[in-house]
């Protein structure tokens, strides 16, 4: 079951983000699926009909959307994955206007899957470090605070 499970979220990371196949999220989630943890809210997602407009915010900012699954690990009905996100702020959104600036964030999501389809999604991205590096928060550059300074 485990190696099933991996199959059906490296599908979706594929298909969904880096192919842009809608269909899938159909496919791969039922109408009673949810997320959490998706935009700057404690709004939970449900099903594909809510998961559809987030897919196609991100994709309208970030047009060239790339997701690369760096780690799986499955274990009964849960599958963990840490992924990283690549693309360029080329769409209106975010809070700025487009700074053509090539983002790069990790993530690390949970997903219970049933029956080969994603039943409950749990969703964790450095949304701080992204809106960093498009210039929407200040610090854009600085040094860290929270390191050593030889360690800029």
């Amino acid at each position: 079951m485990s190696e099933k499970n991996k199959a059906v979220i490296h599908r979706w990371f594929e298909e969904v983000w880096n192919q842009n196949r809608e269909a899938t999220i159909d496919e791969l989630f039922t109408p009673s699926t949810v997320a959490h943890g998706l935009g700057d809210s404690e709004l939970d997602v449900h099903g594909p009909a809510e998961f559809k407009p987030f897919v196609a915010n991100i994709r309208g900012i970030l047009p060239d959307t790339r997701i690369r699954v760096d780690d799986i690990l499955a274990e009964g009905d849960r599958v963990a994955v840490r992924v990283t996100l690549e693309g360029t702020h080329t769409g209106h959104g975010f809070g700025v206007p487009p700074t053509g600036r090539k983002v790069r964030i990790q993530g690390i999501i949970i997903a219970r899957i049933v029956d080969g389809r994603i039943a409950e999604g749990w969703n964790s991205y450095d949304q701080l470090g992204l809106l960093r590096q498009i210039g929407a928060l200040p610090g854009f550059g600085e040094p860290d605070r929270f390191l050593p300074a030889g360690r800029q």
